[in-house]
């Protein structure tokens, strides 16, 4: 079956010509033209503001002129990731959708249903001529994952909705009204080359196979991150391998290491994506080269026994390579496996006012050591500001001691929650009526741009909602069919009850 062929077939086909665009965070410039001219296409007045978001406004339905306005928001930015061994060019290639039984999913890379079936609902909504509705401004934000640009720079005053309806969380029988905030924590130090010792061989190491996802609602679950393993590996084969030599010097004694070195790690991609794959490059003494073989093996055993439930494909492969002219110096080797060992990554504390819901949480997203420079990425959240702060000054100490220079950038803050808000009881409502059951009203630990833009609209009540989507942020990313119909039908319901001014 083809995408365009499933119910509601105009919302599909939205979706498909949505995901024909390119729209990596930060370079949303051809998805920001595609959705200023579909506006215009509709004759409907259409906006892009400074920041680079678009905003398109349509007039209530008939009979639907008193009713409060509503703000439908979503963002048209997507996380691009693929597997490794997937040849994909995001920067010209539309994305490849499958129907796999209940689902859609991507061919080896991220679907993009985050966010945009939230988009395509919206565009279809402002196609419609029979749909009823009050007066409608679409609000689409750039740039939502990799620091919330779009909803930051929006200005107050642009719109003047009494509701938003975020239509951008990930399981169908949730109602979100708050989200927590993040900071994004950098480190970054040089090293010192050295030449590789002689009797070197050189190794690929290679952790794949992970599940990833998304670092902030999946943070939870259990998952490996592949910067962590690898790095317990290296640090473990370190450890091993290194051969004291004690000599007298000048009256001291001198210890000199040889074992380990490494010359390169790729590990991990964008902040808000839990690392499914890192590569190294190493070398170790020859006369060490089976030992190290059996215990990178006995580690891997290790490894696919601690994660049998969550990493059921958790792969570790070490192939010879060439021996790299250079390695990192080896007292430095020394302090930087340290320092992403002491790294705090995954559930820093728990809330204590709402139960199994995340406070807080750390994601050591990217590692990359090469050519003597160092950059380690990772995404701090929290509900709680204090708490976000705190988490981030573990994280810098770790590495300040270590040599590193920690900088913190693109903070946002949280969502409150505002259990009284008359959309809240609007949208139960319905839900209630249309399911036959009551919603789950929860806080989420991703970050969602409600938070954000409450400070430039406070006096807007705002929710969040949407269809059921698992993986997101990474290949394994997919999308409930049912779900999408069921989102659909919820949406479309709420809008016809929004009550009059």
């Amino acid at each position: 079956m083809k995408i365009t062929e499933l119910e509601p077939k105009q919302l599909w086909a939205n979706f498909a010509s949505l995901n024909a665009v390119p729209r990596p965070s930060k370079k949303e410039e051809k998805v920001i033209a595609f959705m200023v001219a579909f506006g215009k296409s509709l004759g409907l007045d259409t906006y892009q503001d400074e920041t680079g978001n678009v905003i398109i406004k349509k007039p209530a339905s008939a009979g639907m002129e008193n009713r409060k306005t509503v703000v439908l928001q979503s963002h048209l930015d997507m996380v691009h990731q693929k597997n490794n061994d997937t040849v994909f060019d995001f920067s010209t290639e539309g994305i490849k959708m499958l129907v796999d039984g209940d689902w859609v999913r991507a061919d080896g890379t991220t679907l993009g249903a985050d966010n945009g079936i939230g988009v395509a609902s919206i565009m279809t909504i402002l196609q419609s001529k029979d749909i009823p509705h009050p007066a409608l401004e679409a609000l689409f934000t750039i740039d939502e994952e990799t620091g919330m640009t779009g909803a930051k720079g929006l200005k107050g005053g642009l719109l003047s909705g009494d509701f938003l309806l975020n239509l951008d969380t990930e399981e169908d029988d949730e109602i979100d009204i708050g989200c927590a905030g993040g900071v994004d924590v950098s480190a970054f130090r040089e090293y010192d080359v050295v030449d590789t010792p002689d009797n070197s061989v050189g190794y690929i190491l290679t952790i794949k196979g992970l599940h990833g996802g998304h670092s902030g609602t999946d943070i939870h679950k259990g998952y490996a991150n592949a910067n962590k393993l690898m790095n317990r590996i290296l640090f473990t084969c370190t450890e091993k391998f290194a051969l004291h030599i004690a000599s007298v010097d000048g009256g001291g004694l001198r210890t000199e290491k040889f074992g380990l070195h490494i010359a390169q790690i790729d590990g991990g991609g964008l902040r808000n994506a839990i690392p499914r794959e890192s590569v190294a490059v190493v070398t170790i003494d020859k006369n060490d080269e089976v030992a190290f073989k059996k215990e990178v093996a006995t580690l891997t055993q290790a490894l696919q026994h601690e994660y049998s439930v969550t990493e059921p494909t958790l792969t570790v492969l070490l192939e010879p390579t060439a021996v790299p002219e250079k390695v990192m110096e080896e007292e430095e080797q020394e302090d930087v496996l340290r320092a992403l060992y002491a790294a705090f990554n995954g559930v820093y504390k728990m809330s204590q006012t709402i139960a199994d819901l995340v406070e807080t949480s750390n994601n050591v997203a990217r590692v990359q050591i090469k050519d003597g420079e160092i950059n380690v990425y990772c995404l701090t959240r929290s509900a709680s500001e204090t708490s976000k702060y705190d988490l981030a000054d573990t994280i810098r100490s770790s590495f300040e001691l270590a040599g590193f220079e920690v900088e913190y950038t693109g903070s946002y803050p949280g969502w409150e929650p505002k259990v009284d808000a008359e959309i809240l009881k609007i949208v139960k409502a319905q839900y209630k009526t249309l399911f036959g059951e009551t919603p789950n009203v929860v806080a989420c630990h991703a970050g969602l741009e409600c938070g954000i833009l409450g400070t430039h609209y406070p006096e807007m009540e705002m929710v969040s909602f949407g269809p059921t989507i698992k993986g997101a942020h990474s290949p394994a990313e997919k999308v409930n069919i049912a779900s999408v119909q069921k989102f659909w039908k919820f949406l479309l319901a709420i809008l016809q009850h929004i009550p009059n001014k």
